[in-house]
């Protein structure tokens, strides 16, 4: 290169808890008698966070009937392999606002269904399929209760239940879990996989006693991760009045920035996790925290990659002399850094944020009056610029120039504005000089292990004030200039690390760069590319740099 609180929570394993019982709601529209003849209760979990990760159809269902309902006299019920008849259960289960269970293979397919129907005090059963059916009946299931057999139909299940079902568009075979999620109780759909037929003539072999369905759950938000053993799971959810939240295979709350925004505006009594891929998320706690503080990164969530494609003017506010950034006034950067970023919309499929990557310490060939030969601008003649740029959506990097000084030191100078939450942070090697060196004279150098302290200290920040993962770029453009960069420990996932190749000159010599670089990098690790209007020949295109650059860089910095 050139010159509402957070959520507090506690989650080991599996939590099933039941808090303060909520009592019906007057009046069950939809149900098969008008006076209701049972009545369901629900609680919402006691502690602020929980999680079923049971790998297990059967034990998923069960496990999150546990956490929701304390009693129910009525529960629908489907084979985990039949998912004509999980769908349409999920839609009855909806409707009726009881609790879907699933039966499992096996020598004793109802076994757990029927010890959870004993602890519901489920009198009667909506059978949705006829292998769900002869599970029942084999575990002993009709014993003592009444067993309504229906084949999974729309038609069939409003005969059985009194409840009216919407047309709804088929369901793809990935799509069950947000489908069922996005069920309305007081209208629920019909849902059926696509390639289904309707079972036209089909019919019910009796009638369910009406139930009154509880008060909703509205101050509980459930994570759907979408894995297929949840999906009854997510059926009882809903039927509980609780919102659902699918996470498109997400297990990382701050990923999605639909449950950022979820867990942001309801501020939620408690979070269910559903889904077992949630089980193998280290950290799980703190990053719900993190995300019930509503703050979404530009491009949207908490997260930065993947998910969208940075492309940052460099330099220094108030001067062109060390790049585009300061070429223009404040308002005339904002624009241009979008404009720049504009181009590469149509290119990639990820949102393109536009960023502003500001060099805050400034290498300098005299040593000043701390000997650092650096010079440090003043957070105050920065913060106009930061602030605006998080006002207009753009992201923030603070590059450091430390000259004698070491990175830590710098970086923490800086505190203030790192405390927001779309300020990242750039080390830039080139400038990190020994004892005895001078700017411009040789190119600079750091050892991993300084690099690694600024990592630590950045991500405990992070942590500690709730913030959104934080990019931490490192500039590069030879081998030497970090050190051991094999033991950059890349374990923070308060932190997005990033190589950020910044060679200047042919295309054949900064490709060569480029792929040297990616030799034996430590992950995981993030690129950035730089495209240098006056140095380079020639300087690539947008669509040359996303053609050309392989693998596609997250971050292209113009200077």
């Amino acid at each position: 290169m050139r010159p509402r609180t957070a959520l507090p929570t506690a989650l080991a394993g599996l939590l099933l808890v039941a808090g303060c019982t909520s009592g019906g709601s007057d009046g069950a529209p939809g149900t098969a008698q008008e006076d209701a003849e049972g009545v369901v209760t629900t609680s919402a979990p006691d502690a602020a966070s929980s999680l079923v990760a049971d790998t297990d159809p059967a034990a998923s269902a069960v496990s999150t009937s546990r956490a929701l309902f304390d009693s129910s006299p009525v529960a629908v019920v489907a084979a985990a392999d039949d998912p004509a008849a999980q769908l349409m259960a999920s839609s009855a289960a909806v409707g009726l606002g009881v609790p879907l269970l699933v039966t499992a293979a096996g020598d004793d397919p109802a076994g757990v269904v029927v010890g959870e129907l004993d602890r519901l005090g489920a009198t009667a059963v909506l059978a949705v399929g006829a292998d769900a059916a002869g599970a029942l009946a084999d575990g002993g299931a009709g014993e003592d209760r009444d067993v309504v057999t229906v084949p999974a139909d729309a038609a069939a299940v409003e005969e059985a239940t009194g409840l009216t079902l919407a047309d709804a568009d088929p369901v793809a075979p990935d799509g069950g879990v947000a489908a069922v999620a996005a069920l309305d109780p007081a209208d629920p759909a019909g849902l059926r996989p696509d390639g289904a037929a309707p079972d036209d003539g089909a019919e019910a072999d009796g009638e369910l006693p009406g139930v009154q369905r509880a008060d909703p759950l509205t101050d509980v938000v459930v994570l759907a991760s979408g894995s297929a053993e949840s999906l009854a799971g997510t059926a009882t959810a809903r039927a509980a009045g609780a919102r659902v939240v699918p996470t498109g295979g997400q297990t990382d709350p701050r990923a999605s920035a639909d449950v950022v925004e979820a867990l942001g505006t309801d501020r939620p009594a408690a979070v269910l996790a559903l889904g077992a891929d949630f089980g193998a998320q280290d950290g799980f706690d703190w990053k719900l925290a993190t995300a019930a503080t509503g703050t979404q990164l530009p491009g949207g969530g908490q997260t930065l990659f993947p998910g969208r494609l940075m492309v940052a003017l460099y330099g220094v506010p108030g001067s062109g002399a060390l790049g585009v950034l300061g070429e223009q006034d404040l308002p005339a950067s904002i624009q241009r850094a979008k404009d720049t970023a504009a181009p590469y919309d149509e290119l990639v499929e990820t949102p393109v944020v536009p960023t502003f990557e500001i060099i805050a310490t400034v290498a300098s060939d005299s040593a000043g009056p701390d000997g650092d030969y650096s010079t440090e601008l003043d957070i105050e003649q920065l913060r106009p610029w930061v602030d605006a740029a998080g006002e207009a959506g753009v992201y923030v990097v603070l590059d450091l120039q430390p000259g004698r000084e070491d990175f830590l030191g710098q970086a923490r100078q800086y505190q203030p504005l790192l405390e927001l939450p779309h300020v990242g942070l750039a080390l830039d090697p080139e400038w990190r000089l020994g004892p005895g060196e001078l700017p411009l004279q040789q190119i600079g150098r750091v050892g991993i292990d300084e690099v690694n302290q600024v990592v630590t200290w950045l991500a405990d920040l992070t942590r500690e004030k709730a913030l959104p993962q934080k990019l931490l770029v490192l500039h590069q453009f030879q081998v030497r200039m970090i050190t051991d960069r094999e033991r950059l420990d890349t374990s923070r996932d308060e932190l997005a690390l990033m190589v950020h190749v910044d060679g200047q000159g042919s295309q054949p010599a900064k490709q060569d760069t480029w792929r040297v670089l990616h030799t034996d990098a430590p992950a995981p690790l993030y690129w950035g590319w730089k495209n240098f209007y006056d140095e380079d020949e020639p300087m690539l295109t947008p669509a040359q740099t996303i053609e050309q650059a392989l693998p596609t860089p997250e971050l292209v910095t113009y200077q």
